[in-house]
């Protein structure tokens, strides 16, 4: 249930008095991982991505700020679709990214057999706090971006949408619906991340590329003749970016 996320109002008593206090659930931390959230019924998903947009719960009509940092991770089994409930789109869109994770290479499941497998697990050491997290986060926006990289995120955004202006014909084939704005948003600001974390100091095309993907993975919607011809998301983001050019200004 939603309380079951959130947190419910209870009734306590205290110096011979009772009065209701709200007490918090699982959303109250900087970091939630959402198992199988395809598993979840459509009301306790909308709790969950109404706190992941407007960082606050409601509850008895009072809303309870959520701290920062907080930022959500979920996975989807794709395998079962029994007892389970589709995220709609409008709601995907709150994601950041959809990374597919695939089986793990045999050194990387050797690693994980080992690990899990022994008597005593290395202790976890913490390595900065909350309060870097932030830091990195208003380090990340400063990142400068000429405009034509933004335009360039811009127009692969826009060339996903289908419509009678759209000079993409495979586009008009194969899609239902296009990317909105947050993927625009999201392929820059993953790009600024990725920079940095390659060392430099500025964004490039190439950012934008390798964040294409994952952010219009959840985002463009093929349609049954796509699916009929063996087209897959991953195909038709490709064809994309081959058919969106760069442009400098000069």
């Amino acid at each position: 249930m939603p309380a079951d996320i959130t947190g419910t109002e209870i009734l306590q008593q205290s110096d011979g008095q009772r009065k209701m206090v709200f007490v918090k659930g699982p959303i109250f931390a900087d970091m939630i991982l959402a198992d199988e959230i395809n598993r979840t019924p459509p009301k306790t998903q909308a709790a969950l991505l109404e706190a992941m947009q407007e960082h606050h719960v409601t509850a008895a009509g009072v809303c309870h700020s959520l701290g920062e940092p907080f930022f959500v991770f979920a996975t989807q089994n794709p395998i079962e679709m029994e007892g389970t409930y589709p995220l709609p789109e409008a709601q995907l869109d709150r994601f950041m990214f959809n990374v597919w994770i695939d089986y793990l290479s045999e050194d990387d499941e050797v690693a994980v057999v080992r690990q899990t497998t022994a008597t005593e697990p290395e202790p976890i050491e913490q390595v900065f706090t909350g309060e870097d997290l932030l830091r990195f986060h208003d380090v990340v926006l400063k990142v400068p971006i000429a405009e034509d990289v933004v335009r360039y995120a811009v127009r692969i955004a826009a060339a996903s949408r289908p419509g009678p202006d759209n000079s993409l014909d495979f586009i008009n084939e194969w899609v239902t619906w296009g990317a909105g704005l947050r993927a625009s948003q999201y392929m820059v600001l993953g790009a600024k991340a990725r920079a940095l974390l390659y060392g430099r100091s500025h964004v490039s095309f190439e950012d934008v590329r390798a964040l294409a993907l994952p952010v219009l993975r959840h985002r463009v919607l093929i349609n049954y003749r796509a699916e009929a011809e063996g087209v897959v998301i991953e195909n038709l983001v490709e064809r994309l970016l081959k058919s969106v050019k760069e442009s400098h200004n000069k």
